[in-house]
């Protein structure tokens, strides 16, 4: 089947602390998009990466793009409003109507390939593959009145990207008008009426957006 793959970048770095956007802030000497890039182009060289940016910034990537001598294939689209018009605007860009598509934070570089191939492969078989990690801490739930309680960490799990689904599926959820509670292409695609199927991501899939992220990610280089 077709592959294809939406990476969505349109962070602005306030969280960071930072004026710069924080998919181009450097991990190893290279801004974190790139890297990201890479890890699905590692996965397959045939997979053109279509790659979401506010307008702005497209400019800003091209520079960069020159600086860093960084040639791969990637096809640039400005984004939206919303993540969801951004992902939407990413999905026009595909001209098949048959296929997978995987979407993926820009701003999580050490996506693995065995990851990438679990999504793509059980999205294949069951129309979705949505990664998630366990949670490792113990977890309350928090009342309007301020009080809390404590839930059984096992029933829940944190999303990650990437987020796989089959290609006439996905351009079907897409045509539901935007809601509030879409936080995700799994909430989409679920708001739309199809199920969800988990597969196991990663700890270290991390999206980075603190200036502790960026500490852990450079550190996480150099250990491999």
């Amino acid at each position: 089947m077709n592959q294809f793959v939406i990476i969505v970048a349109g962070g602005s770095g306030s969280r960071m602390g930072s004026e710069m956007p924080k998919q181009f802030l450097p991990v190893g000497g290279l801004p974190i998009l790139m890297h990201t890039i890479r890890r699905f182009r590692l996965y397959s060289a045939d997979l053109k990466p279509i790659l979401v940016l506010p307008e702005a910034q497209i400019p800003v990537w091209e520079d960069l793009c020159r600086t860093h001598q960084f040639a791969e294939p990637v096809e640039v689209t400005p984004g939206g409003a919303s993540r969801f018009q951004s992902v939407r605007n990413g999905l026009s860009r595909i001209p098949s109507e048959e296929g997978l598509v995987a979407v993926h934070d820009g701003v999580r570089p050490f996506v693995t390939t065995d990851m990438i191939r679990n999504g793509f492969e059980t999205a294949a078989r069951t129309g979705s593959a949505v990664t998630c990690v366990p949670l490792k801490d113990s977890a309350r739930l928090l009342h309007p009145d301020g009080r809390s309680e404590a839930v059984d960490r096992t029933q829940y799990r944190l999303i990650q990207t990437p987020q796989t689904f089959q290609l006439a599926l996905f351009r079907n959820a897409f045509l539901t008008p935007e809601q509030p509670f879409f936080t995700d292409c799994a909430s989409v695609v679920e708001y739309a009426g199809f199920p969800i199927t988990l597969i196991d991501g990663a700890y270290e899939n991390i999206k980075i957006t603190t200036p502790e992220d960026l500490v852990w990610a450079e550190s996480f280089l150099v250990e491999r």
